[in-house]
């Protein structure tokens, strides 16, 4: 069985959304994602977390979503905020993998921002590799690996680990 993602657009963003964007510095003593998410995107959009109905929003960008800092607490504010998963044209490198290990979908797809619109109702198939538009448009994406599957499901690298050491 693969691993389907069902949500709905939340907000298109454009390029380079950093993660002091994401979570501003003033910020980063918080340490609770509730407490994080409450600030998240707040310079681009005040008050965005009311804006997302906890875990079933996706957020779609363009190139290099997650530059800057390797800040972890970008990933947390936005998990904290309630954000199921990232769509982008392209991730920073650091904050992919902070994703990952936060338990955070993050899925790269070309041209997502000229393909959706906030409010659209998307299917991503994680396992085969596509996400399937309200006009039942399947975009291509890469398959996501068994291991970074089983990462994400299990909430981060922490809990995963954990998981694993009690079998």
């Amino acid at each position: 069985m693969g691993t389907v993602l069902k949500g709905k657009i939340v907000k298109v963003l454009g390029n380079d959304i950093d993660t002091d964007v994401i979570i501003p510095g003033k910020y980063l003593t918080l340490t609770k994602p509730e407490e994080l998410g409450k600030h998240a995107l707040e310079p681009l959009i005040p008050g965005f977390c009311k804006l997302v109905k906890p875990g079933a929003d996706i957020l779609v960008a363009g190139r290099n979503f997650g530059c800057g800092s390797s800040r972890e607490h970008a990933v947390l504010a936005l998990k904290g905020a309630g954000i199921r998963a990232v769509i982008a044209e392209s991730f920073a490198r650091i904050f992919y993998r902070n994703a990952i290990n936060n338990g955070l979908w993050v899925i790269e797809c070309p041209n997502i921002v000229n393909k959706v619109k906030e409010g659209d109702e998307v299917i991503i198939n994680l396992t085969e590799g596509w996400i399937q538009l309200p006009t039942s448009e399947k975009l291509p994406i890469k398959p996501v690996p068994e291991e970074i599957l089983k990462i994400v499901k299990a909430g981060g690298l922490i809990p995963y680990l954990r998981k694993k050491v009690k079998m």
